[in-house]
């Protein structure tokens, strides 16, 4: 039976002899050691102690009546393995420590008459083998068991991980969709205060429409980032944002016939367009582009002088598609220029005015689009509104006459948006034909 003691002192040892006398000499001996000292006269009287109290080790005499120590020891070992066994043995009982080595398997044996410190020694050493087995099989077990608690843990910290990662996937993705979604709604944001902008120009004047169109036209057909490509439109849709602060007088006038400080007012209309949108985070990238897009390629520019590829990407194309508009419109030259003549003189101006590769890129877009600036793409008609069918999706804005945005591409028509449309048209007296994309057959 192991006992409680974790130390090599304060053990208890359980001496067995059936000569009192024997027993006494070994009492003195073990005296002045630090053990709990228990003593009996033959076999039985010792598996009795051993059955009730822990005991450390067992010193035996090998002959004894009855039960003899080899025999004791024996039973020792096969109940309390874990007790150590010294055997006390005469010359003549080598049989007898045969057996006890060979079934009590005994830790040591030591002859009659013994030598006091050489007794006292090997109890010593016995004990201390056996506490430092005592140790080893206590710190294996706490191994074993914070190896499992380890294991445990990492089969919990393993699902919860797949748990956690499973939640921020999802959160994630519905973060995704939220910004898309808010993405969307600057855009279509952007585009209704456009509309509101034209309202301050003749509809002959109006230009954001156009201007995004052609923005968008070339961000798909060059295949411009994303991020770059959104807020290249809604910098389309804002750029003249700066000129709401204009009278009519000058907002009449072509810029090339402004002097002294209207001219300066005129300069200043990117600067403030791109200080109106610096408080709505979504629109600052936007806001940079409209400040810069009155730069020009020699550095002759304004606001802010920039030369070459010193101008952001999107403010050199948004010029392009301004410009172009613009000359139309006669909002640059006193007279108005055919889209011929305007793609000519982009042409004749690259390098100084215009980014050279740009514009021909831009040239070559603008030479193969339709006159209503539609992408050509077979899926995309154009569609009376009485002859509109649900599924079909809007490939361009929809404005109405007076230059208000009505429907934003992207939009899918469903019967009831098609019955609105008639009846708007009936109120307005007014006829609009729709760019839409066809559904898909398979869809």
């Amino acid at each position: 039976m192991i006992g409680a003691s974790t130390g090599v002192d304060h053990m208890t040892l359980l001496l067995v002899d059936d000569e009192e006398n024997i027993l006494n000499s070994l009492r003195r001996v073990l005296r002045a050691e630090p053990y709990t000292l228990k003593v009996a006269s033959n076999g039985d009287e010792a598996l009795q102690i051993l059955e009730n109290c822990p005991v450390d080790l067992v010193v035996s005499d090998a002959r004894m009546p009855g039960m003899d120590g080899a025999t004791l020891l024996a039973q020792v070992q096969e109940r309390w393995p874990n007790c150590m066994r010294v055997l006390l043995t005469g010359y003549a009982d080598i049989s007898t420590t045969i057996k006890a080595i060979n079934e009590g398997r005994i830790y040591r044996y030591v002859s009659k008459p013994w030598d006091d410190q050489e007794l006292r020694l090997v109890i010593k050493q016995a004990l201390a083998h056996q506490y430092s087995e005592r140790e080893r099989a206590r710190l294996e077990k706490l191994t074993q068991d914070q190896n499992l608690q380890l294991q445990r843990l990492n089969e919990s910290l393993e699902q919860r991980v797949i748990a956690r990662t499973a939640e921020l996937q999802q959160t994630a993705e519905m973060l995704d969709l939220a910004y898309e979604e808010l993405r969307k709604s600057y855009i279509t944001a952007t585009e209704v205060f456009s509309s509101l902008i034209s309202q301050r120009l003749s509809k002959e004047r109006q230009t954001n429409a156009e201007v995004i169109a052609l923005v968008k036209a070339y961000s798909d057909n060059y295949g411009l980032d994303s991020g770059v490509a959104n807020d290249l439109s809604m910098a389309a849709a804002l750029y003249n944002v700066g000129k709401l602060t204009w009278d009519d007088q000058l907002l009449s006038k072509p810029s090339d016939l402004l002097y002294k400080d209207d001219r300066a007012r005129y300069r200043k209309y990117p600067e403030i367009g791109e200080s109106l949108l610096m408080t709505l985070e979504p629109l600052q990238d936007a806001g940079r582009l409209i400040r810069h897009h009155q730069e020009r390629w020699d550095g002759q520019g304004y606001p802010d002088r920039l030369e070459g590829e010193q101008i952001p990407l999107g403010a050199r194309v948004l010029r392009l598609a301004v410009d172009f508009l613009e000359l139309q419109r006669g909002l640059i030259l006193e007279r108005r220029v055919s889209r011929d003549d305007a793609l000519r003189l982009i042409e004749k101006h690259a390098g100084r005015l215009y980014d050279p590769e740009i514009s021909k890129q831009f040239v070559e877009l603008c030479s193969t689009l339709a006159p209503d600036l539609g992408v050509d793409d077979p899926s995309i008609v154009p569609v009376d509104t009485r002859k509109l069918e649900p599924g079909m999706v809007l490939a361009r804005n929809l404005y109405a006459s007076n230059g208000t945005l009505l429907l934003n591409d992207g939009k899918v028509l469903t019967q009831s948006l098609i019955n609105k449309l008639t009846a708007f048209e009936a109120s307005e007296d007014a006829r609009y034909t729709l760019m839409v994309r066809l559904p898909k057959k398979d869809d």
